[in-house]
């Protein structure tokens, strides 16, 4: 077992805060939005076998068996299928989908087929990998997940009385239910930049006067002024997820997280489509090929716990699979499954992985094949694949 170290992304979005107190250390003042667990290449972790600091991802391509397990290499290449972040919004992310595998691989190979380079700032496909995703709220956290109804989100965009925005509610009644979706998604990205903008900002008063329902995107376009995604996000579900409670983004599902902490995992991939709310490249019509067009229930998860202590968030994806211990004083320890790798991240308390003492913000990796048991008392989330 391997204690982690690893490296915190300070991109705008990040609270400047969340990450430190939960690690127990001073704020610098500047944004922190991710710590990344894991072997992904844009931030691997590193561990210290004796010869000094070394990136996981290093020790997993020079034995990969060893490291993953035989069936995880099987399944899914010789790479660790999933990366874990703890995520520390302070500000609204881009509103964005993600593509499933077939349209990751197919966007992958016509844009390596065109010579786009991979650092190309319009470039949408970095890998051939989906990215599906699950976050789990450690404290209050509000997003945004997939379409209202269109009569739901006609009497939103109805209320706020601005007459720019009644041609989008006769979008919204004139046809049916993912026929509308696309139609107005479709108008909204392509309007004239200035008229949006006058819209947006009309929106934007009306939102701040209602209040209630509407203050999360007065908020947003605060951050986002004259952007047409904040128009796009009041298409979505708001959603606010209590500690504990997570949310599984699937593919072409649009979503934005707008504030808070949690913990976040996702397979290995680096593919956005973005809608809005960045002054990133959206790239429309490619956009508008993956969103799947139909209201969804965000499906708010609850951890299912098992007879063995372990609380299991049920997703349909088998690069990741996360659940959690929270560990009593007195309990008995908890021994882990090791047919798979896993990551172990601390949130709460100072328990005891085998002979580690993991504190808030800390993290091991677990090789396949080695046992560990958790003792003592706190909050561990574990991190594996389904082999």
């Amino acid at each position: 077992m391997d204690r982690l170290s690893n490296t915190v992304r300070p991109y705008a979005w990040g609270s400047t805060t969340a990450i430190p107190e939960l690690l127990g250390i001073e704020s610098t003042g500047e944004p922190q939005a991710e710590m990344w667990m894991g072997a992904h290449p844009g931030a691997p972790s590193r561990v210290d076998r004796g010869a000094g600091a070394t990136a996981l991802s290093t020790l997993i391509d020079a034995d990969p068996e060893r490291e993953l397990g035989a069936a995880t290499v099987a399944k899914f290449g010789p790479r660790l299928p999933f990366l874990l972040k703890i995520l520390a919004a302070g500000a609204p992310l881009s509103l964005q989908v993600h593509p499933d595998l077939a349209q990751a691989k197919d966007g992958y190979a016509d844009e390596q087929r065109r010579g786009v380079p991979i650092d190309a700032p319009h470039r949408n496909y970095k890998d051939a990998n989906h990215k599906p995703e699950l976050l789990c709220a450690l404290t209050p956290f509000d997003g945004l997940c997939g379409f209202r109804p269109p009569d739901e989100s006609a009497g939103l965009l109805s209320g706020l009385d601005v007459d720019s925005l009644k041609p989008y509610v006769d979008l919204l009644h004139a046809h049916p239910e993912d026929a509308a979706l696309r139609e107005i998604l479709t108008a909204v990205l392509g309007a004239d930049p200035v008229e949006m903008a006058h819209t947006v900002a009309e929106a934007t008063a009306a939102a701040e006067r209602l209040g209630g329902a509407y203050a999360p995107y007065a908020s947003l376009a605060h951050h986002y002024p004259g952007d047409p995604g904040v128009v796009a996000a009041m298409l979505l579900n708001h959603v606010q997820l209590q500690p504990g409670e997570a949310l599984f983004l699937g593919a072409g599902i649009p979503h934005a997280y707008l504030n808070g902490l949690g913990v976040e995992i996702m397979a290995n991939s680096d593919n956005v489509l973005r809608c809005g709310l960045t002054p990133k490249h959206v790239d429309v019509p490619e956009l508008l090929r993956i969103v799947r067009f139909e209201p969804t229930d965000p499906g708010i998860l609850r951890p299912e716990a098992t007879p063995d202590g372990e609380e299991l968030y049920e997703t349909p994806t088998d690069e990741f699979r996360l659940s959690r211990y929270v560990l009593a004083e007195g309990a008995a320890p908890r021994q882990l499954p090791t047919a798979t790798p896993q990551i172990l991240l601390c949130t709460a308390g100072a328990p005891r992985a085998g002979e580690l003492t993991l504190h808030p913000g800390q993290s091991a990796f677990v090789p396949a094949g080695e046992a560990v048991t958790l003792s003592g008392t706190g909050t561990v989330f574990r991190a594996t694949v389904v082999a």
